[in-house]
């Protein structure tokens, strides 16, 4: 997300967004930000909604990533995840990217596997709430 310089704009209570302005070396041959970078956008935008749903206290990796382009992003680009379900270790996301005149240019839709932090045990099941507090950069 660093080397994309995306923006967390917030993370929380199964909820994220973040904001992308794109660069040229984004971009694709019509001008627009690749594919790749907005399916990048939904992927974390959805685990991100997924870890905000248990407080940060377990980190979660893809099993599954369908992903829709609906039309050519252009301009700054804001990525919504939200976590619908978990359960058994596994949550259930949604997310779509709207570029700068509101129209949603993707869609998506995954499956997270929830898993402990690198170098600490978990403490929250996958059902647990969460608070506004903010998450680490990935």
């Amino acid at each position: 997300m660093r080397l994309l310089e995306v923006r967390r704009a917030f993370s929380a209570q199964g909820r994220a967004q973040l904001v992308l302005d794109p660069r040229p070396e984004l971009g694709n041959v019509i001008g627009a930000v690749h594919g790749g970078v907005l399916a990048t956008l939904v992927d974390v935008a959805m685990a991100s909604a997924a870890v905000s749903r248990v407080d940060f206290a377990l980190t979660a990796v893809t099993l599954d990533l369908q992903t829709s382009f609906l039309a050519p992003g252009r301009g700054r680009l804001v990525a919504d995840g939200e976590c619908l379900h978990a359960e058994d270790g596994v949550a259930w996301c949604r997310a779509s990217v709207q570029d700068a005149d509101g129209q949603v240019v993707a869609r998506a839709q995954g499956a997270f596997r929830y898993l402990p932090l690198p170098g600490g045990a978990a403490s929250a099941a996958p059902g647990a709430s969460s608070n506004d507090r903010p998450e680490t950069p990935a």
